[in-house]
């Protein structure tokens, strides 16, 4: 008898989930339009479903800690955005964390302040020291790496992915010097973007570049979809903007230091766009003129939100609503198998014995089921209706086994 009881609550509890996971949609109500309501907070016009971030400090040596600085409070502000690890390829010399003039050690900080330690126990450093060069960048944007390459050291990315590539280091006209050993040249980049959109690599680009000259870096760009900002235009540098009397040297550069401040005031659910973004550059404060370049970018600045790039916010895919007739026909065959199991409630309460603790416990769970498909109507659209009374039902079959327990 007990296990009879048992069956029965189960297959209610298996009857509330079924209703709870069924098609809730309300009448009057469309899927298109529940999504709205749901995603509302993020009225992106992106139509990209993932985000990826290739962040490069291009230069080592202790006296460039400045540019270390910048990739890292660059990482901590896109992972703070929701962009995950797995989906940040972070190319960093790595040398100033554990270096023996460091007064801090495994620390890096971007302010003399030091109120925030930008390196701290969770950064995952993917190209590190000698790793950092032009042929491994080119490849890891391309995706033409070695098939033992571990999945971290792989920018993953595809048609539906908005990429954003941030850039570090010493450079010049056209280019940037990798580890003051090689340099990369503007053609080089733009040929890798190329190839990155034939391959349906990135369905956005958001390239920005922090170095003397930067503005220069995306001039021969010439592959659709790619927006592009530097911090300096050509023949002007780019400067640092705090030294810090202890560290001995420049913490972070002007420019990204800009950026950052500006992005604290960001939130995942934030509806700034890009247009007011670059609507706050102020050459006199940057102390640099920095540039944006959007012929080759689509949609107009002013719709592109900072999240769509910076952020990690997740999007759906909504059918077309034709699909329908698929969730009706899934409600009739839900309804005759609820019928079976109502019938079999009825037919056992019927037959069931008084008397004993275990008899009324069984009696309790029939009723509640019999009273359940009184009460519900099955019919397309009234599925809300249905969760309810679910609900009562299974919270009064749960008291009913447990009072069998005890």
């Amino acid at each position: 008898m007990l296990s009879s009881l048992f069956s029965r609550c189960w297959a209610l509890l298996l009857l509330s989930l079924a209703l709870w996971t069924t098609s809730t949609t309300a009448e009057g109500e469309t899927p298109e339009k529940q999504a709205a309501d749901f995603f509302g907070r993020h009225e992106s016009t992106s139509g990209h479903t993932n985000n990826w971030a290739v962040l490069v400090c291009a230069s080592r040596y202790w006296f460039n800690y400045r540019h270390m600085a910048n990739a890292l409070g660059m990482y901590r502000t896109v992972k703070r955005l929701g962009v995950p690890d797995s989906h940040i390829i972070l190319m960093l010399a790595d040398d100033a964390a554990c270096n023996p003039r460091n007064p801090f050690p495994g620390s890096v900080f971007a302010s003399s302040s030091r109120s925030l330690d930008l390196y701290g126990s969770h950064v995952e450093v993917d190209y590190r020291g000698t790793d950092v060069t032009v042929e491994n960048f080119l490849r890891l944007l391309t995706g033409r790496v070695s098939p033992d390459m571990p999945r971290s050291k792989r920018l993953l990315s595809d048609d539906k992915s908005n990429v954003f590539v941030y850039m570090t280091g010493h450079g010049g006209n056209e280019f940037l010097k990798f580890q003051d050993s090689e340099e990369i040249s503007a053609f080089d980049i733009a040929d890798a973007f190329e190839q990155m959109w034939q391959k349906r690599r990135y369905n956005e680009l958001f390239f920005m570049i922090d170095t003397c000259q930067a503005n220069t870096m995306y001039t021969k760009f010439y592959s659709p979809n790619i927006l592009a900002t530097g911090s300096s235009q050509i023949e002007e540098n780019s400067y640092s903007y705090e030294n810090d009397a202890d560290i001995g040297v420049s913490v972070i550069d002007s420019y990204t230091h800009f950026v950052l401040e500006y992005m604290e005031r960001i939130n995942k659910t934030s509806q700034t766009s890009l247009q007011d973004f670059f609507n706050a550059y102020n050459p006199h404060t940057i102390r640099s003129h920095p540039g944006v370049r959007s012929d080759l970018f689509q949609r107009p600045l002013s719709d592109t939100l900072l999240t769509d790039f910076f952020g990690g916010v997740a999007h759906a895919e909504i059918f077309d609503s034709s699909s329908s007739n698929i969730d009706f026909e899934l409600d009739e065959e839900f309804a005759s198998k609820w019928q079976a199991v109502y019938d079999d409630a009825c037919n056992a309460e019927t037959s069931s014995d008084g008397g004993d603790a275990e008899n009324s416990s069984e009696r309790v769970a029939q009723s509640s089921i019999r009273k359940i498909g009184e009460k519900l109507d099955l019919s397309p659209g009234k599925w809300k209706e249905a969760r309810k009374w679910a609900s009562v039902a299974s919270l009064g079959a749960l008291i009913a086994w447990a009072a069998s327990r005890w």
